[in-house]
């Protein structure tokens, strides 16, 4: 009798926890509780917060120049260079497709211009000073004739230029000109702006 009683019991018990825990307990739960999409890294995160997660995974690149179709693109964070101008439809045919680091990693905001192989021929910047070495006199280069129109060589010294570069190879600074028999400070300080290595 005490055996029934307790199994009794334990059945009687076992049903309240069930009806107060489950079907009525869990309405109450589920409107107490904010719409939970997932459960990434142990933390819940909600729509809201997915929403602004997601933002911070895209960028926005603004692509234009020699590309079919310019314009802003939202592209992964990690994206690089290649993955913006093939967003942008491709590299049309008169772009300098070799100009850009294609591999460049691209940040939030940038703008991306492909220049056309014209704009790249025109724009090819100038060694600083070149303007200036132009109508210069090489020394490695020039001929008997051209040595002889700088200022105090003559055609011996001209001759013995042309010589000592073919026995000593290249000259590899102007001052080197100052090892030739009968040039010294002075005939070198005359024609030091008009030559060149």
């Amino acid at each position: 009798m005490r055996r029934n009683l307790k199994r009794i019991c334990i059945v009687v018990v076992t049903g309240c926890l069930l009806v107060f825990t489950g079907c009525a307990g869990n309405k109450e739960i589920k409107e107490g509780l904010v719409e939970v999409e997932k459960i990434d890294d142990g933390e819940a995160v909600t729509p809201e917060s997915e929403e602004n997660r997601k933002q911070t995974q895209t960028i926005f690149v603004y692509v234009c120049g020699q590309v079919t179709s310019p314009g802003v693109y939202e592209l992964e964070a990690d994206s690089r260079l290649f993955e913006a101008v093939k967003a942008a439809g491709g590299m049309t045919k008169t772009a300098a497709d070799t100009y850009l680091n294609q591999a460049e990693k691209l940040t939030d905001g940038q703008r991306i211009y492909v220049p056309s192989r014209e704009e790249v021929d025109e724009s090819v910047q100038e060694v600083p000073g070149q303007e200036a070495e132009e109508g210069k006199v090489n020394l490695n280069t020039a001929s008997k004739e051209e040595l002889m129109t700088l200022s105090g060589i003559g055609e011996a010294k001209a001759s013995a230029i042309i010589r000592y570069r073919e026995e000593n190879g290249s000259f590899g600074s102007t001052e080197e000109i100052k090892e030739i028999e009968g040039i010294k400070d002075g005939v070198y300080n005359k024609i030091k702006e008009d030559i060149k290595v």
